[in-house]
């Protein structure tokens, strides 16, 4: 049987040997708190290579050290990053998968020392600090920020990168009116809550001429808050930015209820797609083989994100692959077992 979920997929000249990607899932698991891969990383990321995943997209990398979400968090604000990020790729690399590493800077959400900084002195809820208002010079910094990681990205050899403007963080801040409440051309209107992030990724595309991603959170779950109507309209200022794939994701940036269930943030996905015309990836409680070929064959979304369930499998590939009726290879080392 044919199946699209291990059919390859192109994009800008990198070709996925399948539209299985692992989801950019935070670790917190730097022991040394610099910001360096450690060997957690060079296990745990490889393994799902190992796995036959397409694309390995790794956890939220800060871009500043007071971006991080928490003190545990990989880093890339220092060349001294890059050698680690190297061998990690490296690793992934041997064994098929193509690599990504998702830019991030965590905004109001922050928990480490020091400063934190938001678009509005707003803070998440009442257990977290008030952020400070960031000013033009700031808002200056951290473009360049992201372009400086975005350098170090493309030296470390990732395949892909993805900006993260999801799950209330920083960037996520900057388009939402609930947590953007300033008067100047980054406030206000939809266009000028827009402007930071279009910022980022011209400065990003710069330096970077490979495929790149955006996370979003379609949803704000608030009735003044972004609907997935409004992140249509975001999508299709991207792709004229030569933004390739939206990472459809949603929710975290203002304390909401969500209603939970298996393939739930699939529908802002279908919606991105077709409302944009632009390639989208779904996420969201995606755990069988076929749930995913369903996907993909109601051209909902190109791309699946898998998370958790490969956290629980990382040879989850091979699960799916069963229940689709479809032979994947396996490495030579396994063999004998697969």
């Amino acid at each position: 049987m044919e199946t699209l979920l291990f059919s390859p997929y192109t994009i800008r000249g990198v070709t996925l040997k399948n539209r299985i990607v692992m989801s950019p899932m935070c670790m917190y698991s730097c022991e040394t708190e610099d910001g360096k891969v450690g060997n957690w990383h060079k296990i745990h990321y490889p393994t799902r290579a190992v796995g036959q995943v397409g694309l390995i997209v790794v956890e939220a990398t800060a871009v500043t050290a007071q971006g991080r979400i928490s003190s545990r968090d990989l880093g890339i604000w220092s060349d001294e990053h890059i050698s680690g990020f190297q061998e990690l790729v490296s690793l992934m690399k041997e064994h098929g998968a193509k690599t990504a590493i998702q830019l991030a800077h965590a905004g109001r959400k922050a928990e480490v020392t020091g400063e934190i900084l938001a678009p509005s002195a707003i803070a998440f809820n009442e257990r977290m600090r008030i952020p400070k208002e960031m000013t033009k010079s700031d808002i200056e910094e951290t473009i360049q920020a992201f372009q400086n990681g975005a350098r170090r990205a493309k030296e470390a050899g990732f395949d892909i990168i993805e900006i993260h403007a999801a799950h209330g963080y920083l960037i996520n801040e900057f388009l939402s009116p609930l947590t953007n409440q300033r008067q100047d051309e980054y406030g206000g209107t939809a266009e000028n809550r827009y402007r930071f992030l279009s910022e980022v990724i011209d400065a990003v595309r710069e330096v970077w001429d490979g495929p790149l991603f955006v996370r979003v959170s379609a949803s704000d779950y608030h009735p003044e808050g972004l609907t997935v109507k409004d992140y249509v309209e975001y999508a299709k200022r991207m792709k004229v930015q030569g933004v390739d794939l939206i990472d459809v994701s949603s929710g975290a940036v203002v304390p909401a209820k969500i209603n939970v269930y298996p393939g739930y943030q699939v529908p802002f996905a279908e919606a991105i797609r077709h409302g944009a015309d632009i390639a989208t990836g779904a996420v969201g409680l995606i755990t069988s083989g076929l749930q995913a070929e369903e996907i993909l064959r109601n051209e909902r979304a190109d791309l699946i994100f898998i998370g958790r369930e490969l956290l629980r499998n990382p040879y989850w590939p091979r699960t799916a692959a069963k229940e689709l009726g479809v032979e994947i290879k396996a490495p030579v080392q396994y063999e004998r077992g697969w």
